[in-house]
């Protein structure tokens, strides 16, 4: 069973809790990336990345020394948004971080698809990004079915999805017949109906890779398993291919 999440939009240097294993898959495709950014006016990449000039102004700068080689931090620590503070990866026993080694996969708009301790640097770029690439003038065009390959499951393995449907739509239309490709769903209950709440979603996400690498899960029905004061597995809103938990207030 692989797992894929989505990156966060926060990333940070940290060169010194974990080593990294190597590089990333689509280096090259990312070195197209990055040539593809560096030919923006500030102003086109202020609108690319929707920020404020206190953010766009230093990511822009950063862009023009960005180095692919330099200053290497492995992906699970680089992205520090609110999934991976609550995943709290740097707290893993060994045998946790080899699990998410062999089944957590970080999907990417700038390196497409990432083994958690694949070396990358800080970077800008959400999947959804209007950037034209090497004449594709989408980012989901560029990568194509990559992403999927990358995982490289057999049309019997299913995959988790705890990723936000930005960036599940990369993989998705790939699928093999018969693939199953599992979402889980973390929602509150307003009026009878599941309405997710972004935060919340996102806490819960981070906390059910933990524990799905605590518990060596290896199989979907593991998943409804997991243990949270917070947050109940509902049976009934589940389907063969959403798993539902619900907020417990």
């Amino acid at each position: 069973m692989k797992i894929i999440i989505a990156p966060a939009k926060k990333t940070v240097v940290d060169t010194d809790t974990f080593g990294c294993d190597g590089s990333p898959q689509y280096l090259a495709q990312t070195q197209q990336i990055l040539s593809a950014l560096r030919q923006l006016s500030y102003a086109e990449a202020k609108a690319l990345w929707h920020c404020s000039d206190k953010l766009a102004q230093p990511n822009y700068d950063w862009l023009q020394k960005l180095d692919l080689s330099h200053q290497l931090t492995p992906a699970i620590l680089a992205f520090s948004g609110i999934q991976y503070q609550y995943m709290a990866p740097d707290l893993f026993t060994a045998p946790a971080l080899d699990y998410i080694r062999h089944n957590l996969r970080i999907l990417s708009g700038f390196y497409g698809i990432l083994r958690p301790f694949d070396g990358i640097v800080p970077y800008r770029l959400e999947m959804q990004s209007r950037l034209q690439v090497a004449g594709a003038k989408t980012l989901y065009t560029f990568w194509g079915d990559r992403l999927y390959q990358a995982l490289a499951t057999p049309p019997t393995e299913p995959i988790l999805n705890l990723a936000s449907q930005e960036y599940a739509k990369t993989i998705r239309p790939y699928l093999q017949p018969g693939q199953r490709l599992v979402t889980v769903v973390f929602g509150s209950l307003v009026d009878g109906h599941v309405k997710t709440k972004a935060t919340l979603a996102k806490m819960a996400r981070g906390e059910m890779v933990r524990f799905l690498a605590e518990h060596h899960a290896t199989a979907i029905q593991d998943v409804t398993t997991f243990d949270h004061p917070a947050w109940a597995f509902d049976a009934q809103r589940s389907t063969n291919d959403q798993l539902v938990f619900i907020y417990q207030k």
